[in-house]
């Protein structure tokens, strides 16, 4: 429960950047157009963020018949967890990851790369899918999707807002509750960086009781330890393309060998998630 509350503070967090970036905009209706903004965007990822990642990836449904050793996978961990049966997709990428995602169980989707069914073994791979299912059990694709929304719109805001109050500022505030320009340069530059931030504590606070739960459904911890350190390693040697904003979303952040990029990083370091599954 102390996971869940966190969470939903942290999603209130970000709608609360959102007003507030509304408010040093365009006033106090500046703060009710923001909130609006917030629900379309929340709508908009709760029905069309799973089309929209997939077809980024280039993810491709695929059958028993054309991958039959991965779909005998996923069904055992299905039933293991108690969930429906999900999609299976196959990105054509060398890089080693996976993902899922779906706004429930009913809708969801579990995609893995060319490279990673090439780099592990079967252990290994169960242990990854499990993870990827106990995202799923836990709805956090949801939550990850809507927090991955709202940190977008939020750093697209800023940056319109950055550009027009370089440029003078906007026109007709409804009154002097907005900020000045001052606050609206600085709001504009601290928001973003404020989002990316929440953003990584609500991840990281999920991936590791995904660990916890992956390797309660596989039957091991030692499998998905083993492929956290193999995808690691690999990751260096063969990066993946991704968008910052789904980073979040694999089992491993496709960005984090980026030495910028690390400083933010939506996933623990791959040593803490080894250490707390071999405890």
């Amino acid at each position: 429960m102390g996971n869940s509350i966190r969470t939903a503070l942290l999603l209130g967090a970000l709608t609360g950047l959102i007003l507030l970036i509304g408010r040093y905009v365009g006033g106090r209706n500046g703060m009710v157009i923001a909130f609006f903004f917030a629900i379309i965007m929340n709508f908009g990822s709760y029905w069309f963020s799973d089309k929209i990642v997939l077809r980024i990836y280039r993810a491709r449904p695929v059958n028993e018949g054309e991958a039959p050793g991965l779909y005998r996978i996923v069904r055992q961990l299905s039933q293991t967890a108690g969930l429906p049966m999900p999609k299976v997709c196959i990105m054509p990428s060398e890089a080693a990851n996976a993902f899922a995602t779906g706004r429930n169980p009913e809708h969801a989707v579990v995609a893995v790369t060319q490279g990673i069914l090439r780099l592990l073994d079967e252990n290994e791979l169960k242990g990854v899918l499990a993870h990827e299912l106990a995202h799923v059990k836990h709805r956090d694709i949801l939550i990850g999707s809507i927090a991955a929304t709202l940190a977008g719109a939020i750093m697209m805001v800023a940056s319109f807002a950055r550009w027009a109050a370089l440029f003078g500022g906007f026109g007709g505030r409804d009154d002097d509750d907005g900020g000045g320009m001052i606050g609206l340069i600085a709001m504009s530059i601290l928001a973003p960086v404020a989002a990316m931030l929440i953003q990584m504590a609500i991840s990281r606070s999920r991936e590791y009781a995904a660990d916890a739960a992956g390797a309660s459904f596989a039957g091991s911890p030692r499998g998905l330890a083993s492929a956290l350190k193999k995808i690691s390693s690999a990751s260096r040697q063969v990066p993946m393309k991704a968008e910052a904003a789904t980073a979040h979303m694999f089992i491993m952040n496709p960005l984090s060998a980026k030495s910028l990029m690390s400083l933010f990083s939506t996933h623990p370091p791959v040593e803490k998630r080894v250490e707390r599954l071999m405890r």
